[in-house]
């Protein structure tokens, strides 16, 4: 079901200030994030291992975290270094810790093997660090899987009908448009779409200046998406007919439009994003307009998408078909599935070829240790 051997978006960097600790659910695997005192953002299993109370409820020192509930104290790699009226500490006692970088305001998590945890793998979006391209990052919580939220970023016709009044601007977009390259690499796709002499769509055409408004525009997408959910959308606006598409960029206006998938569970899902611009200037209103844009294009997309899972989890026998603008998304749950299986058969491998261990009483035989 889940791909664990990548990179995942955990959080954004500013959710872990001042101290806070969040509680977080990322592959079904209860996770707590913070910061110490040191700015090393940590990651550990959520459950202390001596009863199962989550550590969220304890308290921060430093780069530590102390349960509250009998006192142990764990340090960030998730050792456990203190046990108030125990000064012997068993080696082993401790809890799971995970692999995880600060990177252009984004917290990553590795949720797989810790040995193969490379930060050089981690996707670079320089437009994410450029001070030119400003936005305001934001969170939403979907009650869906995650890879439907990637069937629905993966075809720009939906942006006729889902979108009409907010991101697509008219219905005319799914009929007169089609994609002009779709290239499969080897974790995802990159999708180019252009839609030529049509009004600026809404969410554009609110931060326009005045004597530009309802003027047509040349508009191109450039979607990117990559393993396990990431996707970049390149957009550009040009005045009809100045050439855009022979590179004449006078009077263009541009987006990024970066957005994180991360599955909370096989039916609920983390979503990471954030809107940039690159010619607001002062003006953070624009910054402001299409943030509220933004959600409220979301918004469209939850509804239909979150009814869509239930539709699922009522049949689960239900066979979803395909037509041709699914191609760049059949082409990423393929890809998918084939790298989970590897990985699945690279598991099954270690498994049988590991040492059997010492044979464990179940509880009611072994009685309880100190």
């Amino acid at each position: 079901m889940f791909l664990k051997n990548c990179w995942y978006v955990a959080a954004w960097d500013h959710e872990l200030i001042d101290g806070k600790m969040v509680a977080r659910t990322i592959l079904e695997e209860a996770v707590l994030l913070y910061k110490g005192d040191s700015g090393k953002v940590v990651a550990l299993q959520d459950r202390c291992c001596h009863r199962g109370v989550p550590l969220h409820t304890g308290r921060r020192e430093g780069d530590d975290v102390r349960c509250m509930y009998h006192g142990l104290k764990f340090d960030a790699s998730g050792k456990c270094i203190q046990i108030p009226g125990q000064e012997v500490i068993p080696p082993k006692l401790g809890v799971r810790s995970y692999p995880v970088v600060s990177k252009d305001g984004l917290v990553w998590i590795w949720m797989g093997d810790p040995a193969k945890a490379d930060p050089a793998d981690i996707i670079d979006y320089p437009y994410l660090r450029d001070p030119q391209w400003k936005g305001i990052p934001d969170y939403m919580h979907y009650d869906a899987n995650w890879l439907l939220i990637v069937d629905n970023l993966s075809d720009f016709a939906h942006l006729a009908f889902v979108h009409t009044k907010t991101l697509g601007g008219s219905e005319e977009y799914a009929y007169v448009t089609k994609p002009v390259a779709i290239e499969r690499l080897p974790r995802g796709f990159r999708v180019e779409r252009w839609h030529m002499d049509a009004p600026p769509p809404p969410f554009h055409n609110k931060v326009l200046p005045t004597d530009l408004k309802g003027r047509h525009v040349d508009r191109r997408n450039i979607g990117h998406m990559q393993i396990p959910g990431i996707f970049f959308l390149e957009s550009m606006f040009s005045p009809a007919g100045s050439g855009s598409e022979q590179g004449n960029r006078e009077g263009t206006k541009e987006y990024r439009n970066c957005q994180f998938m991360t599955p909370e569970t096989r039916r609920t899902t983390h979503f990471f994003w954030v809107y940039l611009n690159n010619w607001e200037g002062n003006d953070h209103n624009i910054s402001r307009s299409l943030h509220q844009s933004l959600i409220e294009g979301f918004l469209e997309d939850k509804h239909l998408i979150e009814a869509q899972q239930k539709v699922l989890d009522d049949d689960p026998g239900f066979k979803m078909l395909a037509v041709a603008a699914d191609a760049a998304l059949s082409h990423f749950r393929w890809t998918f599935d084939k790298l989970v299986a590897a990985e699945r058969a690279e598991e099954a491998t270690s498994k049988a070829a590991a040492p059997a261990g010492p044979a464990i009483k179940p509880p009611h035989q072994a009685g309880m240790s100190a």
